[in-house]
């Protein structure tokens, strides 16, 4: 009764809840002219998370923990004319506003000594480069001497060489990396250059996440509308599912850049899904009123509305559930973040499902054509789908529980062999310049993901220097460093130079008398902080394998741990360490995200429909499902990462919708005739004629994603688009079955007592 007033207020208030909808989207429209784009892996790390808080304090104190990397590639390095370019290049990177250092074979520091003593100076003469082979030569021992050179800013094969700035930490990143990229491209420099390090894959995926945008989501809002319109063939059966959508994107986005909020690389997908879901809601809502307008014309708006509200409302509150389920668990804030504002906009959409729709529909004309079939594409679905369907289910109703069982058994092998990564190279194509970057970088100068030992002591102790120098030692013997840089490497280069020993003095007077040596020069800056209480060893890692970064973490540590002393505290950080966090994380968030959201759906839709057996029905299909989900896989070699491991929730919160009007349905309409069979079909013609065109419709809209420049987005769509079908599929025969043999079993058991 309460939900017939309702409905009937909703059409009485029509045009106050147009004019309020137009308001607020209105209002919305224009913050979405503010929304920012942030691909920043770091800025989301959480506060309290220990390697996070050292990234950020080495990035305060050191000029910036972020750094970019552009490679120059030729044919042999030691040319005049290369050397000139280089030069160029680290000239043109050190005058982008933003750039804290520069480094590079044209200014990098050289310590050598000689007849008139020691001289600091730079390892190529910027007004004497270098012109003959003698002097090339000279040039070539000086860098195969310098174990801090080697191999790190020439490769040993002599054909690349690297120009390393760093970011200030205040600097916008997106904004420095894209003057990078524009600066040093128009040059046109005859070597080849490639672009790698934070800030310039932040950019990368930063403006790959805008051409998504601008490009995949109007081909999606046009197959949408061409699957609607030949599901419903009517205008009304296209615009009012894609205007609920659009304006759910606009809210929910709205609302992130009111609220000082940016995109990031996993909210990116918020608008794609939400136009997913902001159709479903409708779709169903519009079904119903056509079901509706062949029965009764008058009230028929009010009337359909009165029979799905409870569906559509217990679907919504489910959907919210799994993306609110994010919160628990997600080490990164953008996952979080992402699951609030999708919920946010999940949310919407029940509220133009329910209000903004009806109310429309209320002042449009109804269809003229009463009694008729619905249509050409309608009366397909029912007769070569619904119908054969039907049929199966009662005939065959063990063979589809036995299909079922044999599924969810393959695709629990499947599961066993998921592969999780957290490597942000995954996100481009092969044969993407990026990729072809990495590569170089992992080949030729040890890798690419940076690495920082944190000392905290007086950094001119003899005996600090000394524990810096073990340290790069014993991190040199790992496979998967190659070299590492520090003011202890420095100071024993020096040394080398004056004594010919590399190794830290003994004697206080004598380090502070090479300190003076270096006083000033601006490398300092990246390896001590201004009152000489800090310093830092800098170093790269090679493997993108996570199991070497456990094993690196593991022998770090226990050197750390032998060595850190109140008068030397050693910490250490960086990309590989936030890795291993981030892969740890993958699985609680998953595990707990889902494991949330499956409890909270059962108890809701156990509440809602008065029965928690209902709940356990309803659910049982999207957990199939996702076994299923998880069990491709594993068996296509789909890894997990940042981007696939919000699949799950995302299906549980899209596939459990229908089942829920599945249940919703079928118990209404067994509570009034008590018959089974008609049940079961009739359930199948109205909500399965939906969920069909639900599925069909929005699929393909996830699909396009396959088109994306991103890989994860490519089998984030795929995946999506597997679970909506096996999610549907086990809503549409699944379910009913399991409905069929309860009520059989109920049935015998009450003959045999009569």
């Amino acid at each position: 009764m309460k939900v017939d007033n309702l409905s009937k207020n909703i059409i009485k208030l029509r045009w106050p809840i147009i004019v309020l909808v137009v308001l607020l989207t209105s209002f919305f429209s224009i913050q979405l002219g503010k929304l920012s784009i942030d691909a920043d892996v770091l800025s989301s790390l959480p506060d309290d998370d220990k390697h996070a808080v050292l990234l950020k304090k080495i990035g305060q104190n050191f000029g910036g923990n972020r750094m970019g990397i552009v490679i120059l590639e030729t044919d042999n390095i030691y040319q005049t004319s290369v050397i000139e370019h280089i030069r160029t290049l680290t000239d043109t990177i050190a005058k982008i506003e933003g750039i804290s250092s520069v480094s590079s074979l044209s200014n990098i520091i050289n310590i050598k000594g000689g007849d008139d003593g020691i001289e600091i100076g730079r390892l190529v003469d910027e007004y004497e480069i270098p012109q003959s082979k003698e002097a090339f030569d000279e040039l070539r021992g000086n860098i195969a001497a310098n174990e801090m050179y080697k191999g790190s800013i020439v490769s040993e094969d002599e054909t690349s060489c690297l120009v390393i700035f760093t970011l200030e930490d205040s600097a916008n990143v997106n904004a420095v990396a894209r003057q990078v990229l524009d600066k040093t491209e128009a040059l046109n420099l005859p070597e080849k250059l490639y672009y790698i390090g934070s800030p310039m894959l932040i950019t990368y995926i930063a403006e790959l996440m805008k051409s998504d945008l601008m490009l995949l989501l109007p081909i999606a809002f046009l197959l949408i509308a061409i699957i609607l319109f030949i599901s419903f063939r009517s205008l009304k059966g296209v615009f009012l599912p894609l205007l609920s959508a659009v304006i759910a994107i606009i809210w929910s986005l709205g609302t992130m850049s009111l609220l000082g909020y940016s995109m990031s690389m996993i909210s990116n997908n918020i608008p794609i899904i939400l136009l997913a879901i902001g159709s479903a809601y409708t779709i169903h809502v519009v079904n119903r009123v056509n079901q509706q307008e062949k029965i009764e014309i008058n009230n028929s708006v009010a009337l359909a509305l009165s029979y799905i509200m409870v569906p559509v409302v217990l679907a919504a509150i489910t959907t919210v559930i799994g993306f609110v389920s994010f919160v628990f668990g997600a080490y990164l804030d953008m996952i979080v973040d992402f699951g609030l504002y999708t919920a946010l906009g999940t949310f919407v959409a029940c509220l133009m499902a329910i209000f903004f729709v009806p109310a429309l529909l209320s002042v449009l004309p109804a269809s003229k054509q009463k009694n008729s079939t619905t249509t050409t594409n309608s009366s397909f679905i029912e007769n070569k789908i619904i119908r054969p369907l039907s049929n199966s289910l009662f005939s065959r109703t063990k063979l589809i529980l036995s299909l079922w069982v044999l599924a969810i058994i393959v695709s629990l092998s499947g599961i066993m062999s998921i592969e999780r990564s957290v490597d942000i190279q995954e996100y481009f194509k092969k044969g993407n310049p990026t990729r072809e970057a990495e590569r170089i970088m992992v080949e030729k100068f040890g890798g690419t993901k940076p690495v920082f030992v944190h000392f905290k002591g007086n950094m001119q102790d003899p005996e600090v220097l000394k524990t810096m120098m073990a340290t790069s030692q014993y991190m040199e013997q790992s496979p998967d460093i190659y070299s590492s840089m520090s003011v202890a490497k420095l100071i024993s280069e020096i040394n080398l130079a004056i004594m010919g020993e590399r190794e830290v003095p003994e004697d206080l007077a004598m380090v502070e008398q090479m300190w003076f040596l270096l006083d000033g020069n601006e490398v300092m800056q990246r390896f001590v902080s201004e009152d000489l209480s800090e310093g830092i060893i800098i170093s790269k890692f090679k493997s993108p394998d996570n199991e070497s970064k456990i094993v690196f973490a593991s022998y770090m540590d226990e050197f750390i741990q032998k060595n850190s002393r109140e008068d030397c505290e050693i910490q250490i950080t960086g990309m590989p360490f936030v890795d291993i966090t981030m892969d740890r994380s993958l699985i609680n968030s998953q595990l707990g995200s889902i494991s949330i959201a499956i409890i909270f759906v059962i108890l809701i839709v156990g509440l809602m429909l008065r029965s928690i057996r209902n709940g356990l029905f309803a659910s049982i299909p999207i957990i199939a499902a996702i076994i299923i989900l998880f069990g491709v896989m594993g068996l296509t070699g789909i890894s997990l990462n940042i981007a696939t491991v919000l699949v799950a929730s995302v299906a549980l919160g899209i596939g459990i919708d229908y089942s829920i009007h599945i249940i919703s349905h079928f118990n209404d309409i067994y509570e009034k005739t008590g018959q089974l069979e008609k049940s079961i079909r009739d359930t199948l013609l109205i909500s399965g004629n939906a969920i069909i065109i639900n599925v069909i419709s929005v699929s393909a809209g996830f699909l396009v994603l396959v088109f994306s420049d991103m890989v994860p987005l490519q089998y984030f769509g795929i995946l999506i688009a597997i679970s909506m079908f096996s999610s549907s599929l086990g809503a549409m025969t699944l379910l009913p079955a399991i409905l069929i043999t309860i009520h059989k079993k109920k049935n015998k058991t009450h003959d045999s007592h009569e």
